[in-house]
C-alpha cells in the first residue's frame, strides 16, 4: 500500500484496517501526531487529508486512497507557521500532549477564516485539552491571525488579578 505523507510516497505493508494514526506513527515513524482517545473525540491525532483536518485514529489506511496526508511535521519548516510561532511566544502548552492536534486544527481554521471571532474559534476548535489551556489557545489563534498583538496578550497574562480590567 502507498500513502502520500508530507509530499513523500511511503510504501507500507500493513493491514487495510490499521488506523492511519498507527501507520503514521509506528510504521512511518512520524511521532508528532498523538494518540489520545482512539475514538475520534479528542483531536490529538488531527492530520490533514487533502488539506482538511481529520481524526487519524478512526480512519483505516484503506480509506485514504491517493489523498495527500499532512502531519504536524510538515505544517512548516522550523516551526515558522504563524500558529506555531504564537504557540511558542505565548507558551500555550502545559503538558503539550494535545498541542499538535490543536495547532493543526487552528491552522485549518485560519485557512478557512483568517479573522475568526471568539465564537468562531469555540465552534471550530473541538479538540480537547486536559490541561485546560483553552484561553491561551484562543489568544494564540488571535495573535496568529494578527487580530491581537503579542505584547498586549503577554501583558494581560502578567497583570495581577487586581489590575486586570
Amino acid at each position: 500500500m502507498q500513502l502520500d505523507i508530507n509530499g513523500q510516497v511511503q510504501n507500507i505493508d500493513v493491514e487495510p484496517n490499521m488506523p492511519l494514526l498507527w501507520a503514521i506513527r509506528e510504521v512511518v515513524g512520524l511521532t508528532g501526531t498523538k494518540y489520545g482517545c482512539g475514538v475520534a473525540q479528542c483531536g490529538a491525532c488531527t492530520v490533514y487529508l487533502n488539506g482538511e483536518p481529520v481524526r487519524s485514529c478512526s480512519i483505516p489506511v484503506s480509506a485514504v486512497g491517493k489523498a495527500k496526508i499532512t502531519t504536524i511535521e510538515a505544517l512548516s519548516k522550523n516551526s515558522t507557521h504563524p500558529v506555531q510561532q504564537a504557540w511558542i511566544a505565548l507558551d500555550v502548552p502545559q503538558c503539550g500532549y494535545c498541542q499538535s492536534g490543536q495547532i493543526m486544527a487552528a491552522a485549518a481554521l485560519l485557512k478557512r477564516n483568517p479573522k475568526p471571532t471568539d465564537a468562531d474559534i469555540d465552534n471550530a476548535m473541538g479538540n480537547l485539552c486536559r490541561c485546560g489551556t483553552y484561553q491561551k489557545i484562543r489568544d494564540g489563534i488571535h495573535v496568529a491571525s494578527g487580530q491581537k498583538k503579542l505584547v498586549d496578550v503577554l501583558a494581560q497574562y502578567s497583570a495581577t488579578p487586581a489590575t486586570r480590567g
